[in-house]
């Protein structure tokens, strides 16, 4: 009777180790572009795999942030969108691991080219400047048409950028003025630049959120934020800036250590698809998907009518000059008097 006993503990411990050891019927998404998307990717991916997601909208710098501070005992799965800047970091300090997906070879191959082993293309589209024409016209100024227009005193407290701390959209500002005029150039103007900035948002898409109502007549963006802005009827307008333009390659990204990777592999497999890639312009996100095959939104700013400036995408993504630029940010221009 002890024996049998005995016994039974011993399986009843075994089994509710298995028990235990079960994984989840869920992902967990960190989820990095604008909240409308994230709430839609819930709509598509649970219906067609049976799998539960859950997802914390964060900007790409504080998603990097979080996943660093989690390293040792990650609770994500997957990074889902965000610049790729921050992607890259990820990558080379071991936060995220590369994978592969299935179909690799459906991607356009100008961003697998760039991300190759270190992150998943997931979108693309054009960086540069939300205007809004009629505060301008309010104000007897010109539209900006380069980026060194935004030092004009005239624009004071009519400017907003993205924290680049933050935000990846911020911090491919500064990382685009460095690859246009070289560090210390760009380092003085954004100093002047600074002067103007009514609002350093912690989100790339505030910006023109705040041009399309007005508080500001010029945010740094992506032309897709613009966009959105436009078919939810405000009237603003993207300009390229004429001395050149850096297009974002948005991320996807494996945690290293995820707690439930089978399910964060089948949602990347899933997150790639057409019809995946789809959901975005239901949410009214216009950037350009990394599938060939998925719909683009015809009236996207179009590459070749921008001056694309030649950027190192890995030596802005190392962890090393992020953080170098991101301190000299800190320490010239943000805390700067205006």
């Amino acid at each position: 009777m002890k024996t049998f006993l005995i016994l039974t503990l011993a399986v009843v411990i075994v089994l509710g180790g298995r028990i235990a050891a079960a994984p989840e019927n869920k992902v967990v998404v960190v989820c990095s572009p604008d909240p409308d998307w994230c709430e839609l990717l819930k709509t598509g991916f649970s219906p067609a795999t049976g799998i539960q997601l859950e997802d914390l909208r964060l900007g790409s710098g504080e998603a990097l942030a979080r996943l660093r501070a989690e390293r040792r005992n990650p609770t994500f799965d997957v990074w889902f969108g965000g610049t790729g800047d921050p992607h890259f970091v990820a990558a080379a300090e071991g936060v995220t691991e590369f994978y592969r997906p299935k179909l690799w070879k459906d991607l356009r191959p100008d961003l697998t080219r760039v991300t190759d082993g270190k992150y998943i293309p997931l979108y693309t589209g054009l960086h540069g400047l939300a205007v809004n024409e009629a505060l301008l016209a309010e104000k007897k100024l010109s539209v900006p048409e380069k980026w060194t227009d935004l030092a004009n005193p005239g624009y004071r407290d009519l400017v907003a950028t993205p924290n680049p701390g933050t935000s990846g959209t911020g911090y491919l500002f500064v990382t685009t003025l460095v690859a246009i005029y070289g560090e210390d150039r760009a380092f003085d103007l954004l100093k002047k630049v600074h002067r103007n900035i009514a609002q350093y948002t912690r989100s790339g898409g505030a910006p023109s959120l705040l041009t399309a109502r007005g508080e500001v007549a010029i945010g740094v963006s992506f032309a897709n934020d613009v966009i959105t802005r436009r078919v939810r009827g405000f009237k603003i307008r993207y300009v390229a800036p004429a001395d050149g333009v850096v297009p974002e390659i948005g991320g996807l990204s494996l945690v290293r250590g995820a707690p439930r990777r089978d399910n964060a592999i089948r949602f990347i497999e899933w997150a790639l698809t057409p019809e995946a890639q789809s959901l975005q312009q239901k949410a009214l996100d216009f950037s350009i998907p990394s599938n060939i095959n998925a719909p683009v939104a015809i009236f996207m700013p179009k590459f070749e009518d921008a001056k694309v400036v030649k950027y190192d995408y890995l030596k802005f993504g190392t962890p090393e000059v992020r953080e170098r630029l991101l301190k000299r940010w800190e320490a010239e221009v943000f805390t700067a008097p205006k």
